[in-house]
């Protein structure tokens, strides 16, 4: 039997079927998730900008023969600790355990760098950092009243994270030197006040991504007791932290952790390079399950992780596994040379910052910025409204780009201030991209009334 019912053919001119933003979920269409694709995409723009936008690792040591020594030094190891050849080809190709195959090896090199002592069933092996932000933030926060607390300005990875997930967040300004502890605790005061919960607090001690700021070793034992005290989880995240001077750097705050306030976030994207997409958390609080049994935090958060990307690439880990072993499970030893050239990026932009805008002509030119100690990152304050319409006049008009600092804040701010990142960059591209910047800023800013005519407006 035939039907007498016809679909309507369509033609050039039927209207398409579309969806209605009102009706997506908040995340699609917030215009602050779009942040780092427009910053992506004012580089396609302008390809021959030099650009201090990304937070990208230095590229000239990457070296395509250096994939296949890692992944045979993975195997070789592997078969030196008796395990089958069948076992690590199915670690390499097959799918594999939800938790990770190398959470020996990252355990270990956490207790030679950071003396960050945890058994191997604490460390989640992740698709990048960012699943393990997601991951954690997922298994914390059960109700629409469960709030998180977070450094602003910060990454934008956890506020996205926190926007797919519906999770309120309340921000802790940074102040002019980085995070006050006390801000933290009268943040969480003020969400209870609010008949909500604070749950966690994110952080980046070390070289923060925006600002560059570190916290002070006094400073992060007083944030631990704030967590104790205000019940609080800190979400450590440590992307930077091998990146300062040689002997400069500060204990984690996992390793000063001895009330098990700390999960640690991490990823090799940038000690190793961001292509292999491996991150870890260490998650060792105590879970006391339905049956009564016990198990650290990131075994329970591995059932989540199965939910998201089924398990981390095994060639990926493979990779990074066989680096550990080369270095002799010693990522800061394996960077130092690298940590000496990002920190020799730093200086350098400093110095050519100071010879177009000398400190003490500040106010001539109202231009100054911040002086971090490592990491990849420091801020510039500048005359004018440094947002994505200037953004766009600097890479067209002059050849560098920048980040917009307001797309890092959580709620307003950072209008009058860029990010500058000089990780990715060779010392050629800084000189040629600081002066670029400063004829950009010049042409930019508003001219200033001199004194004299002052004066004679007066009269």
């Amino acid at each position: 039997m035939t039907s007498s019912r016809t679909t309507p053919a369509l033609t050039p001119d039927t209207p398409p079927t579309g969806l209605d933003a009102s009706r997506l979920h908040p995340s699609v269409c917030d215009p602050v998730m779009d942040s780092m694709r427009l910053l992506s995409e004012t580089a396609f723009r302008h390809p021959e900008a030099i650009s201090f936008a990304s937070g990208r690792p230095y590229e000239e040591f990457f070296d395509f023969a250096d994939l296949h020594r890692y992944l045979d030094r993975f195997v070789a190891e592997l078969r030196a600790r008796g395990v089958p050849d069948q076992r690590i080809k199915r670690a390499v190709f097959q799918y594999g355990p939800t938790a990770g195959v190398i959470r020996d090896d990252v355990a270990r090199v956490l207790a030679t760098d950071e003396s960050i002592h945890v058994d191997p069933d604490a460390v989640l092996i992740t698709h990048g950092c960012q699943e393990a932000i997601l991951v954690a933030l997922r298994g914390l926060f059960t109700s629409p009243d469960d709030v998180l607390l977070t450094v602003s300005p910060c990454y934008v990875g956890i506020t996205g994270a926190a926007k797919v997930l519906d999770i309120p967040v309340e921000p802790v300004q940074e102040r002019e030197h980085g995070l006050d502890p006390d801000d933290v605790a009268v943040a969480a005061r003020r969400v209870r006040a609010a008949g909500k919960r604070p749950v966690a607090c994110y952080v980046t001690p070390d070289f923060a991504n925006p600002s560059g700021h570190s916290l002070p070793p006094a400073a992060r034992r007083r944030l631990l007791r704030v967590a104790e005290t205000e019940d609080l989880l800190i979400l450590e995240d440590n992307p930077y932290g091998l990146f300062g001077r040689e002997g400069a750097t500060f204990p984690t705050l996992k390793a000063l952790d001895r009330s098990r306030s700390v999960i640690h976030l991490g990823s090799f994207a940038k000690t190793a390079f961001p292509g292999a997409r491996v991150g870890y958390l260490v998650a060792d609080q105590p879970v006391v399950t339905a049956d009564g049994t016990t198990r650290p935090f990131a075994e329970e958060l591995a059932k989540v992780k199965s939910m998201v990307t089924v398990n981390t690439a095994g060639v990926s880990q493979a990779m990074i596994g066989g680096l550990l072993a080369e270095t002799g499970y010693s990522m800061r030893a394996a960077t130092r040379g690298l940590a000496d050239l990002y920190v020799g990026h730093l200086e350098l932009t400093l110095e050519c910052l100071a010879e177009h805008f000398p400190p003490a002509a500040h106010a001539d030119h109202g231009v100054r910025w911040n002086v971090p100690t490592g990491g990849f990152f420091l801020l510039l304050e500048v005359p004018f409204e440094a947002d994505l319409a200037a953004l766009e006049r600097s890479a067209r008009d002059h050849g560098v780009a920048w980040a917009p600092m307001s797309m890092f804040y959580v709620g307003d701010g950072g209008t009058r201030v860029i990010r500058l990142g000089y990780s990715s960059l060779t010392r050629e591209e800084i000189r040629e991209g600081i002066t670029r910047l400063a004829h950009f800023i010049r042409a930019s800013t508003p001219p200033r009334p001199s004194a004299s005519a002052g004066a004679g407006e007066a009269a």
